[in-house]
C-alpha cells in the first residue's frame, strides 16, 4: 500500500505552481476590476472568490481522477477585459462573465470541445506546449543580466542538488534565492497584512451589445488560449480525463460563482506543467498530490485574497521569474523530445513551435491557438502530400 504522505518536493511543487499563477497574473485581473469601477474591497472579494474556485475545482477533479488536474483563471481572458470592460458598471460585467462561462458549459455539454482535441496529434500538443513554456526559461535566464547575485545563486544551488539530490533541485533554488533576496535587502519593507474580505454578491445586468462584443471574444480567447493549451498540456504529459466533463464542472462552478466576480475557472497549462513535471514526483502516478497540494494553496490564497497582491510586491520579480524557469525546465525540454522524435511530423511540429513562442495575437486570440492552427495546416498539407 502506497504512503498517502505529500514528500516535501511535491508540496513544493504545489506551492510553485500557485506562486507562478498568482505572480503572473494577479496584477492583470485587479486591473480588470478596476477597469469596470470596482473599489479596493471589490477586488480584493473577487481575489477571494477566485482561489476558493480555483482550489475546490483542483482538489475535486484532481482526486476525482487522481491525475494532476490543475484549474485557472485565464490571463488572456483578463487581459482581454482590461480594455473591453472600460466604462462598463460591475453589473454589467457580471452579465458578460455569466455570459461566457454558459458557452463554456454548452460546449461541455454538447462534446465538441473533446472532439476537436481527440483530432489533435500528440507531437503538435507537445510542441505548442513547449512553445507555451519557452519565454519562462528564456526570462529565467535574462534575469541573470540585472540580478547576478540572485539569480546566479539560484542557478548554482540548482545544479548542486541536481547532480546530488534531483528531486529537491527546485528547493535549493528557492531556498539560495530567499535567503540572497532577504540578506540583500531587495523584498519589499512594507508590511503584508492577513485579513479574509468575503467576496459581494453583485446582481447580474446583461446588455446585447456588450455580450457580442466582450463577452463572446472574451468566450473565444478563453477556450483557444486557456482551455486548449490546458487540455493539450495534459495530453503531452500522458495524462487522459474526460475533456466534456472537465469543461462542465469548471465552466458550470465559474457560472455559478459569476456574481461574485469568478470570471472564469479553466484548465491550467503553465502552472499545470510545474505539477507534472518529474520534479514533482518521479512517479507519473503520484504527481496528482502535487495538483492536490496545489489546490489547498489555492484555497489558502482565497482564504486571505486580501493579502496577495501586497505579497507579490513583497517578492522580487528575478526570483519569481528564475524559480518558473527551473521548474519548468524537465517538462520545456521533455515536451521538445516528443514533438520532434517523429521525423514525418517533425516539420508541422516545428511551425506549431515557433509561432506559438513567437507570441502573436490576432482577432484578439493568442500564440498558442494559432500555433496549433498553423501547425495543423502543415500537417494536414504534408501528409497529404506524402
Amino acid at each position: 500500500m502506497r504512503s498517502s504522505v505529500i514528500p516535501f518536493p511535491t508540496l513544493l511543487a504545489g506551492l510553485v505552481a500557485v506562486l507562478v499563477g498568482y505572480a503572473s497574473s494577479a496584477a492583470i485581473i485587479w486591473q480588470a476590476a478596476a477597469a469596470a469601477g470596482a473599489d479596493a474591497r471589490d477586488i480584493a472579494g473577487w481575489m477571494t472568490a477566485l482561489g476558493l474556485g480555483m482550489g475546490v475545482s483542483t482538489l475535486a477533479l484532481t482526486l476525482w481522477r487522481r491525475v494532476p488536474v490543475l484549474t485557472a483563471w485565464s490571463t488572456p481572458g483578463a487581459a482581454l477585459l482590461v480594455t473591453g470592460l472600460q466604462g462598463v458598471t460591475l453589473n454589467q460585467a457580471v452579465g458578460i462573465f455569466i455570459f461566457a462561462n454558459a458557452l463554456i458549459v454548452l460546449c461541455g455539454l454538447t462534446g465538441l470541445f473533446a472532439r476537436l482535441m481527440k483530432i489533435i496529434p500528440h507531437s503538435l500538443a507537445a510542441a505548442m506546449l513547449a512553445g507555451i513554456l519557452l519565454r519562462f526559461g528564456l526570462q529565467a535566464f535574462a534575469s541573470l543580466q540585472g540580478n547576478l547575485w540572485l539569480c546566479g545563486s539560484m542557478l548554482l544551488a540548482w545544479l548542486m542538488c541536481k547532480a546530488l539530490a534531483p528531486r529537491y533541485a527546485v528547493v535549493g533554488a528557492l531556498v539560495a534565492g530567499a535567503a540572497v533576496a532577504v540578506l540583500s535587502g531587495q523584498t519589499a519593507g512594507q508590511a503584508v497584512g492577513i485579513a479574509f474580505v468575503a467576496p459581494r454578491f453583485i446582481a447580474p445586468e446583461f446588455s446585447p451589445a456588450l455580450l457580442l462584443s466582450v463577452g463572446l471574444p472574451f468566450f473565444l480567447v478563453t477556450m483557444a488560449s486557456q482551455n486548449a493549451p490546458g487540455v493539450a498540456t495534459m495530453k503531452a504529459a500522458g495524462y487522459v480525463a474526460p475533456v466534456s466533463v472537465l469543461m462542465v464542472v469548471t465552466g458550470g462552478l465559474a457560472l455559478l460563482l459569476s456574481p461574485f466576480g469568478v470570471y472564469s475557472i479553466c484548465i491550467a497549462a503553465i502552472t499545470a506543467a510545474i505539477c507534472q513535471s518529474p520534479e514533482a514526483h518521479p512517479d507519473p502516478h503520484q504527481r496528482w498530490k502535487a495538483a492536490a497540494a496545489a489546490g489547498g494553496f489555492y484555497l489558502l490564497a482565497g482564504l486571505f485574497g486580501g493579502s496577495i497582491t501586497a505579497l507579490m510586491a513583497a517578492l522580487p520579480a528575478a526570483w519569481i521569474q528564475m524559480l518558473a524557469g527551473l521548474a519548468l525546465l524537465g517538462t520545456l525540454g521533455g515536451s521538445l523530445a516528443q514533438a520532434l522524435v517523429n521525423e514525418r511530423e517533425r516539420d508541422a511540429a516545428m511551425v506549431t513551435f515557433l509561432v506559438t513562442a513567437s507570441g502573436l495575437t490576432l482577432l484578439g486570440i493568442g500564440s498558442a491557438f494559432w500555433g496549433l492552427a498553423a501547425g495543423a495546416v502543415c500537417y494536414a498539407a504534408l501528409c497529404r502530400a506524402r
